[in-house]
This record gives C-alpha cells, sequence and structure tokens, in this order.
C-alpha cells in the first residue's frame, strides 16, 4: 500500500469508543449533534463524535421535551447520520422508557441500535441508579456513553432545565454518579447544565473523559446541539451556547428572494428549464 493511501485511510478510519476513551486528559474531544444525513456530512471531518440526541424531538419535531421520542425515531435518524459519517464516532441515544425498566430491557433497545443503525455506542441518562444497566450492556460487547448532571428525561423531576450542582447536596450527588458509571464501565460521560467548580471537579476525579455541555471547559471535550450553534433551533437558546453562524436568518432570506422571483415571474429562468425537443 502507498505512502497516499495509508494517509487516506488514516484519515477515513473510524474513530471509536476505545479512541475516545483514549482522549483522556488530551486535547479536547470535539462533538456534535446530528440528525440527518447531509449535516452529518458536513461536519464529520470536524468532530470526534457525533451524538444523535433525542433532543432532535425537540429541535427537528417542535416538542417541549424529548420524553415523547420513541426508539424507532432514534433508530431511524441514526441510520441517517450514520450514512453520512466516514470518520466520527457517532452514538445513539436511547429514548425515555427504552431503557429503564431493566438490564434486559436496555440490551434489547440498545442490540436494536446498533444492528440496525451501524452506530459505534448508544447513550443514557443516569448515574448510580443506571449503574447496573451500564455494566449489563459492557459485558455484552455494547459501547455505553453515560450522561450525568442535567438529565432533560429526567426534567419532570428536577423541575424544569435548571443547572445542576449549586447545592452540597447535588454537587455530591453528581460527583458519586460520574464514578459510578466510570465503574461500571461507560467510556465517557456527558455532563450537562452543571456548575463549573462542579464539572471541574468531576472531570478530575475520574479517569474516564467527560463531555461538557453548559459545564466546564476543563472537560475533555465539548458538545452543542448543531442547530443551535449555526441558528437554526428556536428563537430562545440556553444561554450556554455560543453561535457560529445566523443560517437561520441566511435561510429566511433566501425564502424572501425565492418568493419575490416567483411572485415576479423571474423564476424559473430559462437556465432553470429544459429545452424541447424538435418534432419531427
Amino acid at each position: 500500500m502507498s505512502a497516499r493511501s495509508d494517509s487516506q485511510e488514516a484519515k477515513t478510519k473510524p474513530i471509536t469508543p476505545r479512541d475516545i476513551l483514549a482522549r483522556k486528559g488530551g486535547q479536547p474531544i470535539v462533538c456534535l449533534t446530528a440528525y440527518a444525513t447531509h449535516v452529518a456530512r458536513r461536519v464529520d471531518s470536524h468532530a470526534e463524535l457525533l451524538l444523535v440526541g433525542d433532543s432532535l424531538w425537540m429541535v427537528l419535531y417542535g416538542h417541549e421535551t424529548t420524553l415523547g421520542c420513541d426508539l424507532d425515531t432514534m433508530i431511524r435518524h441514526g441510520a441517517a447520520v450514520t450514512r453520512g459519517a466516514a470518520r466520527a464516532c457517532v452514538v445513539v441515544d436511547l429514548p425515555f422508557g427504552s431503557y429503564q425498566e431493566s438490564p434486559v430491557q436496555a440490551y434489547r433497545a440498545a442490540a436494536r441500535v446498533l444492528a440496525e443503525t451501524g452506530c459505534a455506542a448508544v447513550k443514557l441518562e443516569g448515574g448510580r441508579e443506571m449503574a447496573e444497566t451500564i455494566a449489563f450492556l459492557v459485558a455484552r460487547g455494547i459501547p455505553v456513553l453515560a450522561h450525568v448532571g442535567l438529565t432533560p428525561q429526567s426534567v419532570r423531576g428536577f423541575g424544569g432545565f435548571r443547572a445542576q450542582g449549586r447545592t452540597e447536596a447535588e454537587a455530591e450527588a453528581i460527583l458519586a454518579d460520574a464514578k459510578a458509571v466510570e465503574a461500571a464501565g461507560a467510556f465517557a460521560v456527558v455532563v450537562e447544565g452543571t456548575v463549573e467548580e462542579v464539572a471541574r471537579e468531576v472531570t478530575r476525579a475520574i479517569g474516564i473523559p467527560t463531555i461538557g455541555i453548559g459545564a466546564s471547559p476543563a472537560c475533555d471535550g465539548q458538545i452543542l446541539v448543531t442547530e443551535d450553534m449555526v441558528g437554526l433551533s428556536s428563537d430562545w437558546r440556553p444561554s450556554f451556547v455560543k453561535v457560529y453562524a445566523d443560517l437561520g436568518a441566511d435561510l429566511a432570506a433566501a425564502a424572501a428572494a425565492y418568493a419575490e422571483d416567483v411572485r415576479e415571474r423571474r423564476f424559473p429562468a430559462r437556465e432553470q428549464t429544459y429545452g424541447a425537443q424538435k418534432r419531427k
């Protein structure tokens, strides 16, 4: 094999959960959400991990929480993202109600996700209460990305989307949760909506990478919802989001220009129509 083909293979070799685990304490891990093939293709070369989050239930479908999302929806979008990603480690969320009942239920759901999407791993929410389930899955060959702190599937129990770790009891609970998912075999853990000092302490205390969202720059990686980052989400966005482009405004402007061209009969022009063949 030539040096050039070796280089090409290195560029497209998929990143695995084991590779993510090995990044602990190293260069920060870049993570983004993706819900569709075309988005995955655009961001794949820039991110180490693409999460097909159940946040799609809110971002794409307009619901107020993630709670109504089902396994079939996650599989459909997970397969779409996997088709578009050549390099990034694709992880698919297990939706609410598909894994909390028992480790066996979680295994059945996770096995479907891996088999039907081709993704590298699944993500589930919860700390100490889900440690047994994480260990059950990992022992059966299913890599798990854990999720502690603010867990959106438990939003009703939290009393809304509010930052966690503000009290000593909350901080201790988050740290205990992170240690529990590490001991259970998770290859990394998302730390969401958590007071900065607490997220920093969690990152120091465990030996698996922490992926922050509304957490701390000290985390081993960061993740944002892509639609939030590029201005395609709703008018409201979390305070921790940095907007890198305003594609929402660009889309509205493009739609307005298109509408004007249609009404003034400027579109389609000759170059957007097919020429008729001469009849015999």
